[in-house]
């Protein structure tokens, strides 16, 4: 990789394939827009893969601190039986996510909304922190990239200016030099009355050093499932099993055409990220878990963990993810797991606001759709 182009692929590779976009069937824009069937429930395989979420009765053992609630844990049935990548039939990559299987956690405090840009700011202004976005990357890291093209900086999603064959993701993504979490468009946006909403730009390392500042820890995948179901079983969404009932969306996703420039309609709401919290809380409290900004959990990424961990039809406690990454479509870059979704899912392509389906990252990698937040043991 010796040209300015290389390198930014090289990081757009460890970045954006960490969302894990299925492959589509389409073959040209105009097959896209017209030939596609979506539908507002996916095909999914037998109900009974799901079995009662049994939640614990322990109250919690004090008043939860501020800004977060207590999750009960409990036994509950992980995963998802959801066959295709999206609401438009598009076989993806969602076997990942099975098979569903049997686990317990055990109770926890959990933040009610994505950790915000106000409280991003605090760790700063408290520790000097420094996010990877806004170091600059070193010849160890791209030894084969011109030191001119060694920039500070994140990705970015930037809408294609007609139709796109979906195939090809590299074509809405950019990396832009200056883009960080105070700098989340590129560095002349900034985050001036933006105090409210997700902090962006994040990576694993980003987010677990605010979390041990905050006293606090990542979620398991585990935890952060069993939080997202509210004590529910098996139901397609945090909300319930349809997408928008009564007609209105549940959460901040996109709607439209994907990719487009202006294509996001917004009819939830918002076009791009909202502030947190503008939707209804799930049963436990929690607000945007899913839709509005990916959020990391502490998990390594591993195609088959889910295999693993139903193979002796045994339930698994508390499990801590595997002990290694795996990840046979990118095996050089170590991932942990997303969560939950961003606002550039859409059912055209990624229906990852699913609850039981997962997202994967390169660990040193952020873009404007990915952020976190916290748990709290007892």
């Amino acid at each position: 990789m010796k040209t300015k182009t290389y390198w930014i692929f090289a990081i757009l590779t460890i970045s954006i394939i960490t969302l894990a976009f299925g492959y589509t069937t389409f073959k040209s824009p105009k097959e896209k827009l017209a030939a596609v069937d979506c539908a507002e429930t996916p095909n999914t395989t037998a109900e009974s893969d799901f079995k009662p979420t049994i939640a614990n009765k322990t109250p919690a053992p004090s008043k939860a601190p501020k800004g977060m609630v207590w999750i009960p844990g409990g036994e509950f049935s992980m995963g998802s039986n959801v066959e295709d990548e999206s609401l438009c039939s598009i076989k993806g990559v969602t076997k990942d996510a099975a098979p569903i299987h049997r686990v317990y956690v055990d109770g926890y405090f959990m933040d009610k909304t994505e950790v915000t840009n106000e409280e991003y700011a605090k760790f700063v202004k408290a520790t000097g922190y420094v996010t990877v976005a806004e170091q600059k990357p070193t010849k160890e890291e791209f030894p084969t990239a011109a030191e001119e093209d060694l920039i500070t900086g994140s990705v970015i999603f930037t809408p294609t200016p007609a139709a796109v064959n979906l195939n090809n993701f590299l074509q809405w993504w950019s990396y832009v030099g200056g883009a960080d979490w105070k700098h989340p468009e590129g560095p002349q946006s900034n985050i001036k009355g933006k105090e409210k909403y997700p902090v962006v730009h994040i990576t694993y390392e980003d987010a677990a050093a605010y979390a041990k500042w905050a006293g606090k820890r990542l979620p398991t995948e585990a935890e952060w499932e069993f939080a997202a179901r509210g004590g529910k079983t098996g139901n397609l969404y945090a909300w319930g099993n349809t997408l928008k009932p009564n007609g209105k969306f549940q959460a901040n996703i996109y709607q439209g055409h994907f990719p487009i420039k202006d294509g996001d309609t917004g009819e939830d709401g918002f076009k791009g990220i909202a502030p947190t919290a503008q939707f209804e809380p799930n049963t436990y409290g929690l607000y945007d878990i899913g839709g509005n900004v990916w959020e990391w959990v502490n998990d390594w990424y591993s195609v088959d963990y889910y295999q693993t961990l139903a193979g002796d039809g045994k339930i698994t406690k508390n499990p801590q993810g595997p002990k290694a990454y795996n990840d046979p479509s990118d095996p050089t870059e170590k991932k942990r797991i997303h969560r939950g979704g961003s606002f550039l899912c859409t059912d055209q392509y990624c229906t990852r606001y699913m609850v039981g389906t997962r997202g994967k990252g390169e660990i040193r990698s952020a873009a404007n759709h990915l952020g976190f937040r916290c748990v709290k043991s007892i």
